[in-house]
């Protein structure tokens, strides 16, 4: 049950970024969830950084620090995207 709300968590976290970020991104749906994923990761060791573990009720603040690395990861995970992208349409 743990993998189903890590790929929800990524699939909405990667929708919200996608959002948030000005301009078009190319990235496909499943590759936005992967980004999303990864951002709830990196968010969490981030909030753990910070001193925030655990708190009672919704924990906003991990939240904060989750969406902000979701936003950066879709970002560059975007530009990366694209530029493998632009190579292999000049080398057909």
């Amino acid at each position: 049950m743990g993998w189903l709300w890590a790929i929800i968590v990524g699939f909405v976290l990667g929708l919200i970024a996608k959002a948030i970020i000005p301009g078009k991104q190319h990235s496909p749906l499943w590759l936005t969830t992967i980004f999303g994923i990864l951002g709830a990761i990196v968010g969490n060791a981030v909030a753990r950084g910070f001193g925030v573990d655990e708190t009672d009720g919704i924990d906003w603040s991990r939240h904060i620090f989750q969406l902000i690395a979701a936003i950066v990861i879709v970002a560059f995970g975007d530009m990366l995207y694209m530029a493998t992208l632009g190579k292999r349409k000049h080398r057909t």
